[in-house]
């Protein structure tokens, strides 16, 4: 059962017919039948107001980048039903903005279980949701924000999920999502806590990493209890690394088919993904990646 209640626009995924796009779609289709809500597919057509020289810019313009908006939104319908599983309804609604992709997508967070989005696009929109963007939604929406690649294959579905825990109060969200997520995906979960000080050598005799390895097994322990108890079906690996985490995650997320994280914390993994280390993770990892969000 979902940790939050339903939302009226369910799963929110935003669209422009790109590669990303398609990807981005599939996997929130997946993701809405799997938590039995609702798919929003979503295209912001966005005049270039900002750029434009102070003359009103031609009528034809607009009417094309609406045209290409209906159409990226028809299009993407088109493959959400195509990738129905035979055993599950899906209601598949559309909306079609006149805004700034950000706002419109962070505006509509409020209302979303998820908001989904590609990693690169074409177009005006591949400058804003499906490009920069992002990131910025990952940051400021209300609810979690789903990041998909639209390059490579896609991930095995019996793949485990992933989450990284540092114990902060993002952390913890995250851990709930992921284990929610290996829940209905009849996965394993790895959990994993890594953590490194730049200006501590590893080789120093002064440091006495048994024991700060011991207080991180129990850090963690500590974390997973509760929802342990509360999905008895999920397998749970726990791995403790001294390591960069934004490394770890990498490399662990290689042989996952979802990594979740927090936006924010106290440093380690959660203060990683979207703190001085977000573009590297995000450009090197190709696994989908779920940021955990606070809702409004």
């Amino acid at each position: 059962m979902s940790e939050t209640g339903t939302k009226q626009r369910g799963i929110v995924v935003a669209v422009d017919g790109s590669p990303a796009s398609d990807a981005a779609v599939v996997w929130a289709l997946r993701d809405a039948a799997l938590r039995n809500v609702p798919l929003t597919v979503v295209h912001a057509v966005v005049t270039p107001t900002a750029t434009w020289p102070p003359t009103a810019y031609p009528a034809s313009l607009a009417t094309r980048l609406e045209d290409e908006g209906k159409r990226a939104i028809l299009d993407a319908i088109k493959l959400a039903e195509e990738s129905k599983p035979a055993d599950r309804k899906v209601d598949i609604e559309r909306e079609l903005v006149f805004a700034n992709p950000t706002t419109a997508l962070i505006e509509m967070s409020g209302d979303a279980e998820m908001i989904v989005t590609g990693t690169a696009g074409h177009g005006v929109l591949a400058r804003g949701v499906l490009g920069s963007v992002s990131s910025t939604v990952a940051r400021q929406a209300h609810c979690p924000v789903a990041i998909i690649h639209g390059d490579g294959a896609p991930p095995a579905l019996n793949a485990p999920v992933l989450v990284g825990v540092d114990g902060s109060k993002t952390s913890e969200q995250a851990t709930a999502i992921a284990f929610d997520e290996a829940s209905r995906r009849g996965v394993d979960l790895i959990a994993l806590h890594a953590w490194s000080d730049l200006t501590v050598s590893a080789d120093l005799p002064e440091i006495d990493w048994s024991s700060v390895e011991a207080a991180a097994e129990r850090s963690l322990a500590e974390s997973l209890a509760g929802w342990q108890e509360r999905y008895p079906d999920v397998t749970v690996h726990r791995v403790i690394a001294r390591d960069r985490p934004a490394r770890q995650l990498a490399e662990k997320a290689e042989s996952a088919q979802l990594l979740v994280v927090g936006s924010h914390g106290r440093g380690g993994l959660a203060g990683a993904l979207l703190g001085s280390v977000s573009n590297s993770v995000l450009q090197h990892v190709r696994t989908p990646v779920i940021v955990a969000r606070t809702s409004a």
